[in-house]
């Protein structure tokens, strides 16, 4: 009868169990086995093992994932429905999900600015390229500062000016090497380029106080405006949804989203990439200058300044409410400019990345004169004098593309030139400063062109040399213009007979006493332009006789008589 129930339990106990039993296994020895890593294979996003003898599911599980209770999910997956004995050789998959953490690190790519760290404990953290960055860091950006962070899988974090994010998680899956990372945007901006992620089911997650932004390999932004957060997507695709929510929906290239309180915002088209005005490639003053052609539904535009195409390295940034976007504070180089415009959200478009390169060393010098127009027969052109300069570059030119030279003097020694009698006409003049360098002599941009009208000078008719009567002459003039005269004593004009001004181009002067004497007049136009004094003329003012009572008596054919 024993015999006969010992037969009757042995059968049910075989019959009942299924072909993929999950009851609990038999309890492992207490010092398991170490599996061997030569029977593991590992792919993109699983890892394989091998089964050797006397393996078990739970002593898998407890080696090679992150808890021995795992052993029913791999029972689930490999179909292994006795745990008992698993033949030599099975292959065991083990997904991503259950591997275990290792730690990570971010590295400081690039900087500039004044940038803040502190470590997971408090620890302040000295922050320089090629700093590596642990789980637990908060890193913030001061004014005009930027940092980008190189993750292991070469996915980038970029960090604008006045942000502050924390480093939550930074891990990867055992063997395979999967990424983990969670960053935390506590204030400002962030920008993340993330290496594709689907073959090794890695994870990258954004998180903000209202939002979360998953992503699988993508190109995304995601900021902090006031009680909103903004996600902008470039390319790949970013699941947002609220916190501790599922997605509510995914953004696709090109798109972005409001997040707030009253929920996530449905997805709407960011605005197209900006195109430059004028020929931005060459800048040649220290502040740098962007025309932007304006943009339908544009609020605002941003322009950021980077040493690189892909805008890893930024070291300046403004935002203007204007398409004239201006940057300080650079030194002269090669440079990449990435503009974007805002739409009235608050949501940063597409951006459009232009090279352009700084030559504004060493400035140029302030020019003085002539402006507007001269009447001078000796035009002389004249600049204020720059510190450190070896020598000046003037060009004169009659067009204003400077291809007609008139006048190209190359190393000018002081701040003046005179060029001598030109033609009457229009003319274009600029002016260099050059200085030396270890490498030689370097010329910086010219100055603002300067255009000028030539215009003719003040011609006094000549005087004969009067032997009788008060001097009267008259000249030329043109509508408007006044004068000065001097009257002096030598061709110096340091002692002066007469000065006067008057509103007519004439003038009348009681004869002054036998000599000779040296007249000159100052023309002022209109338009208040003072022309320099004209060329001098002499006038030799003779002695004369008079009859007692004053008549002047003149010589006739050799005979003295008074005049009438």
């Amino acid at each position: 009868m024993r015999s006969t129930l010992k037969k009757i339990a042995f059968l049910a106990l075989f019959f009942v169990a299924p072909s993929f039993s999950l009851a609990a296994p038999p309890s492992a020895p207490s010092a398991p086995p170490t599996l061997n890593p030569s029977s593991l294979q590992v792919g993109a996003a699983t890892v394989t093992y091998r089964a050797q003898p006397g393996d078990t599911l739970s002593v898998i599980a407890e080696q090679l994932t992150t808890s021995k209770s795992n052993w029913v999910q791999l029972a689930k997956l490999n179909r292994i429905g006795n745990d008992r004995t698993i033949p030599v050789g099975t292959a065991i998959i083990i997904p991503v999900a259950l591997l275990p953490d290792d730690p990570s690190t971010a590295q400081v790519a690039a900087m500039s600015g004044s940038i803040d760290a502190v470590a997971a404990d408090g620890r302040p953290i000295n922050i320089s390229i090629g700093t590596v960055l642990s789980e637990g860091a908060i890193i913030n950006t001061g004014s005009n500062s930027f940092l980008s962070l190189s993750l292991p899988d070469q996915s980038h974090i970029a960090l604008p000016s006045n942000s502050q994010v924390k480093l939550s998680k930074l891990r990867t899956a055992r063997y395979t090497n999967s990424p983990r990372t969670e960053i935390a945007l506590l204030k400002g901006r962030v920008e993340s380029r993330v290496s594709p992620l689907d073959k090794n089911k890695g994870r990258f997650e954004v998180r903000s106080p209202l939002a979360v932004a998953g992503v699988r390999g993508t190109d995304f932004r995601v900021g902090l405006v006031g009680d909103s957060v903004t996600t902008e997507v470039l390319s790949g695709g970013v699941a947002v949804a609220k916190k501790n929510l599922p997605p509510a929906l995914t953004l696709h290239p090109g798109q972005g989203n409001v997040t707030n309180t009253e929920g996530v915002g449905k997805a709407v088209a960011l605005l197209p990439s900006p195109h430059l005005k004028g020929q931005p490639q060459l800048q040649e003053r220290p502040t740098v200058r962007f025309s932007v052609v304006p943009v339908a539904g544009a609020h605002s535009y941003r322009a950021q300044i980077a040493t690189d195409t892909d805008a890893r390295n930024i070291i300046g940034e403004a935002e203007s409410a204007s398409p004239e976007i201006k940057i300080n504070g650079l030194e002269d180089g090669a440079y990449f400019v990435r503009v974007t415009a805002l739409d009235q959200m608050g949501l940063q478009g597409i951006p459009r990345t232009t090279a352009f390169k700084l030559k504004a060393r060493p400035e140029p010098p302030i020019s003085i004169e002539p402006k507007n127009k001269s009447r001078s027969e000796d035009v002389i052109f004249s600049w204020a004098e720059v510190g450190n300069a070896q020598a000046y570059h003037l060009q004169v030119a009659s067009d204003a593309e400077f291809k007609q030279l008139v006048v190209d003097q190359a190393a000018l020694a002081v701040p003046q030139f005179s060029a001598g009698k030109l033609a009457l006409g229009n003319y274009y003049w600029r002016v260099a400063t050059i200085v030396e360098q270890t490498n030689g002599r370097d010329q910086g941009p010219y100055c603002d062109p300067n255009s000028f009208d030539l215009l003719p000078a003040l011609q006094v008719p000549k005087i004969a040399d009067a032997i009788d009567g008060d001097l009267s002459f008259r000249w030329s003039a043109e509508p408007g213009q006044t004068f000065l005269v001097e009257i002096g004593r030598d061709a110096g004009f340091s002692a002066l007979l007469l000065t006067q001004t008057t509103a007519t181009p004439e003038i009348n002067v009681p004869r002054p006493a036998s000599g000779t004497y040296f007249i000159r007049i100052k023309a002022t136009d209109s338009d208040g332009y003072v022309a320099p004094f004209s060329p001098s003329q002499k006038v030799y003012i003779g002695s004369r006789w008079v009859s007692g009572d004053g008549t002047p008596l003149l010589n006739s054919g050799g005979s003295t008589q008074a005049g009438y």
